[in-house]
């Protein structure tokens, strides 16, 4: 292998979404939600808790109520993630979930979207 080759792969910034990056178990989710720290947005708010680790784990919460239809459901779910993935070397060590806290009816995905990147840029470093 070149040299040319290995720093081009060095280079390359992994934006996978491994398991390692997810809050997948009902304590990872109670523990964040127990520790009562959050900024609110006009569409969601976003709960945190410090890990203790160099690297932010990602969760997704959207309300039944708020958001009727299981596409509109997971259609908010995927921004999120995909949000939380193209930014997620930039964020502080912390476990994270998105809530939806107001309806989106009549929002476009562009202002859906800067609403979580403006909660994640607003999280304490």
């Amino acid at each position: 292998m070149s040299r040319v080759h290995q720093a081009e792969q060095a280079a390359v910034v992994s934006y996978a979404y491994p398991r390692t990056y997810r809050l997948c178990k009902t304590d990872d989710y109670s523990s964040v939600f127990a520790f009562r720290k959050a900024i609110r947005g006009r569409y969601f708010m976003l709960h945190y808790r410090p890990n203790g680790g160099s690297s932010a784990r990602f969760g997704a919460v959207i309300a039944k109520r708020l958001a009727k239809r299981a596409v509109q459901r997971n259609l908010l779910k995927r921004l999120g993630r995909e949000t939380f993935r193209l930014r997620r070397d930039d964020l502080p060590g912390c476990d994270l979930i998105l809530r939806l806290n107001a309806s989106v009816k009549g929002a476009s995905k562009a202002q859906l979207r800067e609403d979580i990147v403006t909660l994640l840029q607003r999280l304490p470093r």
